[in-house]
């Protein structure tokens, strides 16, 4: 299985366009199109998650993440914002590339951090990252995910 799995096309945009991580998360979470009181407490997860410490892993990618009684399964999406958002990762850079990763407490903790580490590892080859920022359509990253193999 690859992260494909995981993310519906119809939960990736390339025109993000909060100007605050508050805002982005919000729309990374309407992309999952759960229902208001479920997507209100992934949003909240998320907020908390983040005043714990940022998901900002440096060369303008996050990976936003928290575990959620709102899932019944591991959903992803993904966003790009042209103009990047101020977000505190490791290295100050403004990020451009979202990965958003919900998943239900009762998984366990094996498939939900095998997700993280696959992210972490598409992401970290530079080509890959210059690749995110060429896409004009989702199914490019459907497609790059594959390529990869991740």
């Amino acid at each position: 299985m690859t992260l494909s799995t995981y993310i519906d096309p119809e939960a990736i945009s390339l025109a993000l366009a909060g100007d605050s991580p508050a805002e982005v998360l919000a729309e990374l979470v309407a992309l999952l199109r759960l229902d208001s009181p479920q997507a209100d407490t992934v949003h909240r997860l998320l907020l908390k998650r983040e005043e714990s410490g940022s998901t900002g892993v440096g060369h303008g990618i996050a990976i936003p993440h928290t575990r959620c009684l709102s899932v019944d399964r591991i959903r992803m999406a993904y966003g790009h914002h042209r103009e990047g958002v101020e977000w505190g990762g490791i290295d100050g850079a403004r990020v451009h590339h979202f990965f958003l990763i919900v998943a239900p407490p009762a998984e366990g903790g094996a498939p939900y951090l095998s997700v993280l580490s696959r992210v972490a590892q598409l992401v970290k080859e530079a080509k890959v990252r210059d690749q995110l920022g060429q896409m004009e359509t989702a199914p490019e990253l459907l497609s790059l995910i594959e390529e990869q193999g991740v």
